[in-house]
């Protein structure tokens, strides 16, 4: 095999990180090479250094592309080379069209003219090569997530890509939309297109990967030959946190005490379509001390329920009763649901859940500014006491808590989260995919957070996608489908094929 990029002693420093230390790296032409590694391990940084992002001479070390020496600038240096990255936050313009979106900043064009009838073609094309049959002239925002996903390698294609770069691509899909989006990476590579993919998914790493090398503190620590060998989960976590882990969900006690939420009759209308209902006359409860996942496919109006409980942010027409501690919940809006005992830990942290410019000391404190002011004017000595506590008992790696949270990585972000919502004190607290994007050790973490919560007498209403994560965690499982819970499995009834086989019969 002849090897199409070396990346020789890489060290990246940032202002007090060393985010790279010495790292080498070599990816064989036509292969699919996986970079996994815990949240803050590199990965990312890595691969910016490749495409340019962080421009050269900003790092220490060598890039060998093709045979040549790499010195990108910048990332359209990297592209002329046939070097494509395709971040975790897609980069679409959702109001254009996926023929716009495709050659944007690439237009075909003659005598300085678009020339849209080659476009279209050329989008066609494109499309069905990465199996999509929508028309070019299609709004990328009327697509789902998976089919963007999909739009993305599509725009690669469009740039004549020769090594494809994918940085969690299948954090935000489906399971369905994944197995797509990974049969489609197989089969770029028998068109010879060559793929790095950073996945926490070790599962579909195991699938699709010929070579894996895994990095642990900015430092490349193995890389295994999957090719030809049975590389096994267990071995690829040890590499990662450089510890057995014998049990990836935590033991605990489960004891159930009295009725905590309990939700009749909650129907919600779509947002923009009245006459469409997204949630159905759900009715549910928490008990103190009890973890309840809710299972089912993207789209089923899992996040839709969440957020209409937390003070009516998504939907129109809500109706229905919430009681909290047996008392009538007013959830009409954000500040009432808090004051209520209801707290809402968001699926995408990044846009609603931190103010990334922010530092971590306001963000955790941010839900609860009464608990740190003084005759209404915040005590910066007490916010930063509380943030403080806050990082001690939840770990969160960061030098300071002046820190910024953009800074951080995704395990730590969602620590931050956590913290400022157990701040406010909530009596039940809403999880919307609590480990979405971060790495096995930093999910160890959060679902021991999770225990001590229920431990505490807190209620904990938990969705994932994951469902081994739903049954490694809950006491009792709600399956969702099209709006409604269609079943209710307990922890020792509860199965993949027995959550699947409810959604698929109704």
């Amino acid at each position: 095999m002849t090897t199409l990029l070396e990346m020789r002693a890489i060290t990246k420093t940032f202002p007090g990180v060393k985010a790279l230390d010495r790292v080498s790296f070599a990816v064989e032409e036509g292969e699919i090479h996986a970079l996994v590694g815990e949240n803050g391990a590199g990965k990312s940084t890595l691969m910016k250094v490749l495409s340019g992002v962080h421009a050269h001479g900003t790092y220490e070390g060598e890039i060998v592309y093709a045979g040549e020496a790499a010195r990108f600038a910048g990332i359209r240096d990297s592209e002329a080379k046939g070097i494509i990255i395709i971040h975790q936050e897609l980069a679409l313009v959702p109001l254009l069209s996926i023929a716009e979106n495709l050659f944007l900043g690439n237009e075909r064009a003659r005598r300085g003219v678009i020339d849209w009838q080659g476009t279209y073609l050329r989008t066609e094309e494109l499309l069905r090569k990465v199996g999509l049959r929508e028309a070019p002239q299609t709004r990328v925002g009327a697509l789902g997530v998976g089919k963007q996903q999909l739009v993305e390698i599509a725009k690669a294609l469009a740039k004549e890509v020769r090594l494809l770069i994918l940085d969690e691509p299948t954090a935000a899909l489906s399971e369905a939309d994944s197995q797509v989006l990974l049969d489609l990476i197989l089969e770029l590579k028998t068109q010879g297109v060559t793929s790095i993919m950073i996945s926490h998914k070790l599962n579909e790493v195991r699938r699709v990967a010929d070579t894996i090398t895994i990095l642990r503190d900015g430092a490349t620590v193995a890389t295994r030959d999957a090719a030809h060998a049975e590389v096994s989960e267990d071995q690829i976590v040890r590499d990662m946190v450089g510890r057995d882990m014998a049990d990836r969900y935590p033991r605990r006690e489960r004891r159930a005490g009295e009725v905590l939420l309990e939700v009749s009759d909650w129907t919600v209308a779509h947002p923009e379509d009245a006459g469409r209902l997204v949630v159905r006359d759900i009715g549910f409860s928490i008990r103190r001390g009890e973890v309840v996942g809710i299972a089912g496919l993207m789209g089923a109006g899992r996040t839709e329920l969440a957020m209409s409980l937390f003070g009516e942010s998504h939907g129109r027409k809500i109706s229905g009763e919430a009681r909290i501690g047996g008392v009538p919940a007013d959830l009409s809006t954000v500040r009432r649901a808090i004051d209520a005992g209801l707290a809402y830990v968001t699926e995408d942290r990044k846009e609603y859940g931190l103010i990334l410019d922010d530092t971590v000391a306001r963000n955790v404190t941010l839900a609860n500014l009464h608990g740190v002011a003084r005759r209404g004017v915040v005590s910066e000595q007490e916010e930063t006491a509380v943030a403080e506590r806050y990082r001690s008992a939840m770990n969160i790696r960061t030098p300071h808590v002046f820190q910024k949270v953009l800074n951080l990585s995704g395990g730590n972000q969602q620590k931050v989260v956590l913290s400022k919502w157990l701040f406010a004190g909530p009596d039940v607290l809403i999880l919307d995919e609590p480990t979405r994007g971060i790495d096995v050790g930093a999910k160890f973490e959060i679902y021991t957070i999770i225990n001590e919560l229920s431990a505490e007498g807190k209620g904990v209403l938990m969705i994932s996608s994951e469902m081994p994560e739903l049954l490694g965690m809950c006491d009792r499982i709600l399956v969702m489908n099209e709006g409604r819970f269609v079943g209710e499995l307990s922890a020792g009834e509860a199965s993949q094929e027995r959550i699947m086989s409810l959604i698929v019969t109704h």
